[in-house]
Parts: structure tokens; C-alpha cells; sequence
């Protein structure tokens, strides 16, 4: 595909036809099985085949369907590994790429946000994007002053593709939930969708971007390139050398991955207290771990894409770092209560503390230790235990609520986690939140 998609019927039937391929995928396994194949060589099959498909229209369709997609693809680390294996390529191949935009369509559309002598502005302008997301490509140009820069365009009609595409999967969320145990999809793609009117706006972009920039101007261990101009569906922003997390993820070293992994914890938390913004996108393609000859302790995080952000002029709310502090220290009560206070666990509903707490020790282990190593086999236990029909701690989460104002705050975080398992990170998780969580390092006994 060349141009973004914008009729409505043509998304929505390329949509639509996912959960129809895949039912036709599950009949023509169950056809094989019975005609005497190994289960397991066809649900192997049947998983790749699936995988490919869903992907692919998800890639091509960018929009809400690719954001979908990226937002997916931070989850990976909780599938089973049989599952895992074939969608792993195709989720890495939606964090960085997409088919790209045709000069002639970036062109008319510089001269139209930027004006007909848009050309000025830059000594050079690559037409080849460098980069392209779920709802704009970047090209790589050099401003008229020596600047390396950024140039990030949006697609035409990306606000109706956005909103099209996330009503439709939203149809079919029942059908894409089980990827992923533990995760309801059904919020998730709702909270995509309510944030698309302030994704499409560059300048709240812009303003978000370059309030990090400020902040993290002189930080010896963060980076956020400064914006250098800006216009309608136009940003650009200095540019940033750097490896992807993504190429980390898939083969770095185990010195750059426990260095990437400190780092996104650090700016996880670090963020909102420095900035009262929270970074709200944080699969892999939107880090740079930038690399130098020294030491690794010298290595910076490259942090890109801030059109989705979460406004915490506090900082992260109190409540979470004391609810973290009581559970460590083993008061029950203290945790069911300051969950009840917080909307957690609505009045009506009555649990046992100790069931509480039993619930969330498995989730908080790395805040319990110096250091914590990341993996994916801990992510799926803990998706697996939460998830399985048959888990008492299955019973017990179906009764919690999850109140809007921490729903972000909730993905953002789940999804870092998320990262640091496909890192394989080893990292001091509990340093970060002893320096940056409000609340959790208020009993002397943690520190």
C-alpha cells in the first residue's frame, strides 16, 4: 500500500475479514486433526498463519489499526512461547515500519501545512522516510541553520482512519482478546480511541515534546530531542541517532539491554515527577539507546513520539507508591483499604485482605529486591495466573475496578514492564521508585 487507506467500507472489510480468516484457519485445523496430524503441529501452523494475516492488515492499514497493533505488541512477552514465536517478528515489524507515504503525497502536503516555499526551510530534505507509525512518517532533512532534524508528517485523513479503524476492532475484540491471556482488550481499545483528537494535534505534540526537552536538557542519562518547528500535521524536531529498543530487544548484548532497561524504568518514574506529564507510548520503536565507546554507565535513553501523554501536575498519585509500601510490609488491611479509598474495590464488594495482598506480592516482586531480572517466562506467569479461568487470582481480579483516572497510568506502566521482559533487563527497579514514587519510600524499613 502506498496511500493511507481512507474509505470507510475499505478499512472496515479488510477489518472485518480478520475474524473470518481466522475461524476458517480454526475449521481447516480441526479438518487436519481429525485426518490424524499432531494437535500441536497444527496449532503451530494455525498460530503462524493467524499472526501473518493479523498483522499484515493491521500494518497496512496504520491508523488505529497499526497504533492497535503497536499498543499489542509490548504484551508479547506474556504469550505462551509456543504462541509467541510466530507473532514476535510480526509485532516487531509494525514498531518501526509500515509502507511508506509517496514523495509527491509529502511534498503536497509540506506545501500545503508549511507553504509552497517549504523547501527553504531545509538544505537538504530526504524523501525516503526513515520511520513511519500509525498515523505519520518521518523524513530525515538538515535545517537551514546545520541541524540534523526530524521531519514528522501526518498521513491525510489519519483522524477518520483513527476512529474507523479502533470502532471496527472494538467489534472484534473478543476474537483478538485471547492473544494475549490476562489483558482485556475491550478498555484498552476504548482508551486508544479517546485519545485520538489529542494524538492528531502536533502542536499539543510539540508543546509536550519540548517541556521534556527543557527539563531534560543537561541529564546526563536522558535525551529528548528539542522541537525546531511546527505547524498543522508538521513537526520537527532535532534528530537523534541511536539503536532501537527493538534491535536490542532482537540482539543486543545483555550490557545494553540492562542499561536500556534501567533507564526506562528510571523515565517511567523519573518523568512525572520532573515534568507532571506522563510519556504514554512506550513500545519500543519511540526508544534510542544511545551508545558511546565509554562505559555503559555512561549510555543514554533517546526518548521519541510524545503525542500521547497522561497530565500528572503531582506527579504519580500518592496512593500507588503507599499501597506499594503497605504491601511489601505485609499490612493486609492497609493495602484493601487504600484500595477501597482510591475506587480499586467499589463498596459493594467484599474481599478478604490477606487474598488481596496474596494477589498483588507476585505482581510488585521487583519493587521487593535490590535487583530484578525482567524475563518473559515471569511475565507469563504472572499473565497466566491472573488470567486462567481456573487461578483464585482470576476470581478475585474480576472483582477489582480499575478507575479511569489510573487507567493510563495502568497501560503505561504494564507496558514498560512489558519492554523490560522483552529486554531480559536486569535493573535496580526499587532505586527508581524509592527516587521517583510518591508514598513508597515513607517506612524506613524499605530504604
Amino acid at each position: 500500500m502506498s496511500d493511507l487507506p481512507r474509505k470507510a467500507v475499505t478499512r472496515t472489510a479488510k477489518l472485518a475479514a480478520l475474524p473470518l480468516g481466522i475461524a476458517g484457519r480454526a475449521t481447516l485445523g480441526l479438518g487436519k486433526r481429525i485426518g490424524g496430524r499432531p494437535a500441536d503441529v497444527v496449532a503451530a501452523e494455525l498460530q503462524q498463519r493467524t499472526a501473518d494475516q493479523l498483522f499484515k492488515v493491521l500494518g497496512e492499514l496504520k491508523g488505529g489499526a497499526m497504533k492497535f497493533g503497536q499498543a499489542l505488541s509490548v504484551f508479547e512477552a506474556a504469550l505462551p512461547e509456543e504462541v509467541a514465536s510466530p507473532y514476535r517478528a510480526a509485532l516487531t515489524k509494525l514498531q518501526e515500519a509500515a509502507p511508506p507515504m509517496p514523495a509527491a503525497s509529502v511534498h503536497a502536503a509540506l506545501a500545503e501545512r508549511i507553504g509552497p516555499d517549504w523547501r527553504e526551510l531545509f538544505s537538504s530534505f530526504e524523501d525516503k522516510p526513515a520511520a513511519a507509525a500509525s498515523i505519520g512518517q518521518v523524513h530525515r532533512a538538515v535545517w537551514h541553520d546545520g541541524r540534523e532534524v526530524a521531519v514528522k508528517v501526518q498521513y491525510p485523513g489519519a483522524g477518520e482512519a483513527l476512529l474507523s479503524d479502533l470502532t471496527q476492532l472494538g467489534r472484534v475484540a473478543r476474537l483478538i482478546g485471547p492473544l494475549i491471556p490476562g489483558l482485556d482488550v475491550k478498555p484498552l481499545i476504548a482508551e486508544l480511541r479517546n485519545r485520538i483528537t489529542e494524538e492528531l494535534d502536533y502542536a499539543l505534540e510539540a508543546e509536550s515534546q519540548q517541556v521534556h526537552a527543557e527539563e531534560f536538557a543537561d541529564d546526563p542519562e536522558i535525551r529528548v530531542p528539542a522541537v525546531v518547528h511546527h505547524a498543522d500535521q508538521v513537526l520537527v524536531t532535532e534528530w537523534l541517532e541511536g539503536i532501537p529498543l527493538s534491535e536490542i530487544i532482537a540482539s543486543g548484548t545483555q550490557e545494553q539491554r540492562d542499561r536500556a532497561g534501567q533507564l526506562l524504568a528510571r523515565f517511567l518514574f523519573a518523568g512525572p515527577a520532573r515534568t507532571g506529564l506522563l510519556h504514554a507510548d512506550p513500545h519500543p520503536g519511540n526508544f534510542r539507546l544511545v551508545v558511546d565507546d565509554g562505559p555503559a554507565e555512561g549510555w543514554q535513553l533517546g526518548v521519541l513520539d510524545f503525542g500521547t501523554v497522561d497530565r500528572l501536575p503531582e506527579g504519580l498519585p500518592v496512593p500507588i507508591g503507599t499501597a506499594l509500601r503497605l504491601a511489601l510490609a505485609g499490612d493486609a488491611a492497609g493495602v484493601l483499604e487504600m484500595l477501597r479509598q482510591e475506587g480499586f474495590v467499589k463498596p459493594t464488594i467484599d474481599l478478604d485482605p490477606d487474598a488481596v495482598l496474596d494477589y498483588v506480592l507476585p505482581i510488585i516482586e521487583p519493587a521487593a529486591v535490590p535487583e530484578f531480572r525482567f524475563t518473559r517466562s515471569w511475565m507469563r506467569a504472572q499473565a497466566a495466573r491472573v488470567g486462567d479461568p481456573r487461578s483464585p487470582a482470576y476470581a478475585l481480579g474480576r472483582q477489582l475496578n480499575l478507575p479511569p483516572s489510573y487507567l493510563l497510568i495502568h497501560r503505561v506502566t504494564l507496558s514498560t514492564i512489558g519492554v523490560l521482559c522483552q529486554l531480559d533487563a536486569t535493573a535496580p527497579f526499587r532505586d527508581e521508585l524509592l527516587d521517583w514514587l510518591p508514598g513508597f519510600a515513607g517506612d524506613p524499613d524499605i530504604d
